[in-house]
């Protein structure tokens, strides 16, 4: 099959003399380009723009490439005749599909089951179209081509892509292959990010999306294609609402977008909040040498915009080099005396070009510099121009970027001009320089990501499918303490504990346990225990047992009367350790998604917490663990002992396990896990599982 973005030939269904339709403006997009056959397909025939009009396209014949501008309710037809004679290649810029309504959802139905008959790909409907650079190739409603260049770009919105064009346009930012995908009905992401990795002309990979089909197909590709070509990626949407109604911790807090960073995270993406910052990050990365390491320089011609650019560098992660003392003995040579040879270097206000250039060559040299922050304001003898001269110079000739901020106003066009005309971009404040300058860096990491397969466990599935089936069967999808059996199962550590229904039994349990013990009420109705009485701690007697369990029953009868009261569990209370917490909410898009974090206020109101889509392996269940704020707290402080981490991590890769072996389950929490001092271990003191209703 032809790879779209190289077809030969290329019918417009739809195509027009009349100016205001998509019909002519597609043919205007393809005459002034592209240099490959043009056929357009229009019921009344005749020539159009000069060229012979098809009445249907099975008049013509096959062709490499169909695009298709018609009303949404002709299009199923259309297809039917390009499936007929052959045409494996569709674009479907036609709206009024199911971004309208369910009449245009199941037009969509008709014609993603035809292109399935007849193996067609499709891209749309609902699209701006596509294009190709490299054979001029504009089949889209945009009315110029891009720039030539090596970044390859897909968006779910045809307004995107229009207005990333402009942009570039006015920067001289150049691109290989863009994609307007639309509403998705046939090549997604996955498939386009296939095409983008496999394009000799493409180094970058963008995208703006504003949703994935298939999340877990979405990682497994960009885990490969990270490897070869860096991944930078806008997702829309991160403030809205999750779609299902969630009542654990890790529900409360995931939110939408959770999921979504916790994938790229794992799968080597680049994610960027605006698109400024996407084009940005794209512009580095498809014009820069990637930097050794993390340490950068700062030339300035200002004392306060290297302070700045420091501590922007120093929040984003980036470390100010230490310059050697033969680099600042050679800037003394040439600055004058009154210039700071120290990191920034601030050449000063009165910097020619010349005094750039020295400075800029011997920064560059030292060894311990990994890439250098280029800083240029318009002073009262500043030369604009000249300095971007020398940053275009070295820029392009050094094995470690060097990145521009010239910011002003009207003194700094000519130079952003200059800049932009040798493809050396100008970032117009010194923060986004660093974000790029820390891209580049990141993606020196990705680069080399490794992707162990996860740990498999010997576990006793058999245990766990018959709790579960019991549970369905009684009407129950909320499991609790009495579910214990589950984490046992799979090798979990759980406290002792002890389930009886009765006052006596309870005296006697707590007798054999041993003071002191924690009481639990046990009801699958009841997920807060905490909230409505049913926690009693420190009970040191049986004196104690028999008044916490009377105290118990008669406050929560009262407080939650319509609750199945199965007990109480009683535990031996834990004097020591630190309380954390791991849950797992199911993401409608990428499936389970864990959580790791401290327990008690750091979960609670702090929300210090990290996430992780699961099956993960042991990279990711630690990344977990060193990925919260407070994880210092984990290897001890102020004269306590570091704890048991490595048992933490167990934990997780089981708890990876249990989630992804059984998809029924839709939320799943320890809280808390106690975890005890290093070679100690872990135990787990209460838990709750939520199953899918059927």
């Amino acid at each position: 099959m032809v790879d779209m973005f190289d077809a030969k030939s290329i019918a417009v269904i739809g195509g027009s003399e009349t100016k205001g339709k998509i019909g002519y403006d597609l043919m205007i997009s393809l005459l002034n380009y592209y240099k490959g056959e043009i056929i357009p397909v229009n019921p009344k025939g005749g020539r159009i723009h000069g060229i012979p009009a098809y009445t249907s396209i099975k008049e013509h014949g096959p062709v490499d490439l169909a695009v298709i501008a018609i009303p949404a309710h002709l299009v199923p037809a259309a297809v039917e005749e390009c499936g007929e004679i052959g045409i494996k290649n569709l674009i479907i810029i036609s709206a009024g599909f199911k971004e309208v309504d369910g009449e245009g959802a199941e037009l969509e139905n008709q014609v993603v089951e035809i292109c399935k008959n007849y193996d067609i790909d499709l891209v749309g409907p609902n699209c701006l179209g596509i294009m190709n650079t490299y054979n001029d190739m504009n089949a889209s409603f945009a009315p110029h081509i891009a720039h030539k260049g090596n970044i390859a770009f897909m968006t779910q919105s045809g307004a995107i892509m229009a207005a990333i064009l402009d942009y570039a346009d006015k920067r001289n930012i150049g691109f290989s292959r863009i994609a307007s995908l639309g509403n998705k009905a046939g090549i997604n992401e996955n498939d386009c990010m296939l095409n983008f990795m496999e394009n000799e002309n493409t180094e970058v990979i963008t995208s703006y999306l504003e949703g994935i089909i298939d999340g877990p197909g979405f990682i497994e590709v960009c885990r490969k294609a990270s490897q070869r070509k860096p991944i930078v990626l806008i997702k829309a949407g991160r403030t809205s609402k999750g779609s299902e109604a969630v009542s654990s911790h890790t529900g409360t807090i995931a939110g939408s977008d959770s999921a979504y960073d916790a994938a790229f995270s794992q799968c080597g993406v680049l994610r960027a909040t605006y698109l400024e910052e996407m084009m940005d990050y794209s512009r580095a990365l498809s014009l820069f040498p990637l930097p050794k390491g993390n340490k950068i320089a700062i030339i300035t011609n200002a004392g306060g915009p290297g302070i700045l650019t420091t501590d922007a560098a120093i929040k984003v992660g980036l470390e100010m080099a230490e310059l050697t003392t033969e680099t600042k003995e050679r800037l003394k040579e040439v600055l004058p005396e009154t210039a700071s040879v120290k990191n920034p270097v601030d050449v000063l206000g009165d910097a020619s070009p010349y005094r750039y250039t020295v400075a800029l060559y011997i920064v560059l040299k030292d060894p311990n510099v990994d890439g250098v922050i280029y800083l240029v304001t318009p002073q009262s003898v500043t030369d604009p121009e000249g300095i971007a001269n020398v940053a275009i110079e070295h820029a392009n000739n050094s094995d470690k970027p060097v990145l521009c901020s010239f910011f002003g106003g009207t003194r700094c066009d000519e130079a952003e001009r200059v800049l932009a005309s040798k493809n050396v971009p100008n970032y117009l404040y010194p923060k986004a320089a660093v974000k790029s300058m820390k891209a580049l860096y990141d993606y020196t990491i990705i680069k080399n990501q490794e992707y162990p397969k996860p740990p498999k466990f010997e576990v006793d599935k058999s245990i766990v499918k018959r709790i579960i089936e019991d549970a369905k069967k009684k009407g129950v999808y909320t499991l609790g303490l009495e579910s214990f059996d589950i984490l046992k199962a799979y090798g979990i550590p759980t406290v002792g504990t002890a389930i009886t229904q009765t006052v006596e039994e309870t005296i006697e349990s707590g007798e054999e346990i041993g003071y002191p013990l924690v009481m639990k009420i046990v009801s699958p109705q009841i997920s807060h225990k905490s909230d409505v009485g049913g926690i009693k701690l420190n009970l040191n007697n049986a004196e104690e047992v028999k008044a916490a369990y009377e105290d118990m029953m008669e406050n929560i009868s009262k407080k939650e009367p319509e609750a199945d009261i199965e007990g109480v569990q009683l535990q031996k209370m834990l004097s020591h350790g630190m309380e954390v917490i791991i849950g797992m909410v199911k993401d409608p898009t990428f499936g389970p998604l864990l959580m790791f974090g401290l327990g008690g206020i750091y979960v609670e109101i702090l929300k210090d917490v990290k996430f992780a889509i699961a099956p993960v392996n042991e990279i990711e269940a630690n990344n977990m663990i060193t990925g919260i704020k407070t994880h210092e707290l984990l290897k001890g402080t102020r004269g306590n002992k570091a704890k048991d981490i490595e048992s933490i991590a167990q934990i997780i890769l089981r708890i990876s396990q249990l989630v992804t072996e059984f998809p029924e389950i839709n939320e799943f929490e320890i809280n808390p896990l106690i975890v005890f001092e290093e070679g100690e271990g872990a135990l787990s003191v209460d838990m709750r599982l939520i199953l899918k209703e059927d």
